[in-house]
């Protein structure tokens, strides 16, 4: 870390920013609408993928839970193994890639946990095209997110106090996933999810583009509810 890194670190709330790969930094929406057949296929698949993931648990391969959210959906399981063959046609979202520079120029550390295998995780990880400190797989922590273990293993390898570490979460099981731990979210809402009645982040966006500000100018504290832009757009690529 160079000097001028280190002196802005110094006066930054974090030292860190951990994120959800595949919804937070990486469009996974479309390379699964794409396998499905249409978007609204892909949405109630990937939907149904979310809600046996996120009560799962421990671990059990990923791609047994995709198989199963099709086989669910009344579409077929086989659907799984194509979208796996598609995993390197995951791209991120267009603004990620300056974000994600911004921060590590920052001296900030960067890490992903992801619900998935070791494998895709990994490849996942690579269509980021920024380097990362830290990659954690549901597998390597043998649990699925929102379960703790996820976001320990991430907290662990980065060194870094969990209050000190920003969690972007992708979707709304990552508040008080890795809420409980200590750590601050800062919510990517791209498709605009209910959060329901699960606690309120310190800001909610649709872009990651007000991350680098909210993060570099120290902005962020906690409040009853979510800052946020005041007109979500609802143009998700």
């Amino acid at each position: 870390m160079s000097d001028a890194a280190v002196a802005s670190t110094a006066s930054l709330r974090f030292d860190a920013v951990l994120f959800d790969l595949l919804t937070a930094l990486l469009n996974s929406w479309t390379v699964w609408a794409d396998v499905a057949g249409d978007p609204d296929t892909g949405r109630r698949w990937r939907d149904e993928y979310l809600r046996i993931t996120y009560g799962e648990g421990s671990y059990r391969p990923y791609e047994s839970l995709v198989a199963e959210a099709a086989q669910a959906q009344q579409l077929d399981p086989r659907l799984a193994g194509q979208l796996a063959a598609r995993w390197s046609d995951i791209r991120p979202w267009d603004e990620a890639p300056t974000v994600l520079r911004a921060l590590s120029s920052a001296g900030l550390k960067l890490g992903v946990v992801t619900n998935c295998s070791e494998q895709l995780g990994h490849i996942a990880a690579d269509q980021v095209g920024v380097p990362l400190d830290v990659v954690v797989t549901a597998e390597a922590a043998g649990a699925y997110k929102p379960r703790p273990e996820p976001y320990a293993l991430a907290i662990q390898r980065l060194g870094v106090p969990a209050e000190r570490v920003l969690f972007v979460a992708g979707s709304r099981y990552d508040i008080p996933g890795a809420g409980g731990l200590g750590m601050p979210v800062w919510w990517h809402n791209r498709v605009h999810m209910d959060r329901g009645d699960l606690p309120a982040p310190l800001a909610e966006h649709d872009r990651l583009t007000p991350l680098v500000g909210d993060v570099l100018t120290g902005s962020l504290i906690p409040s009853a509810e979510p800052r946020h832009d005041q007109e979500l757009s609802h143009d998700h690529r």
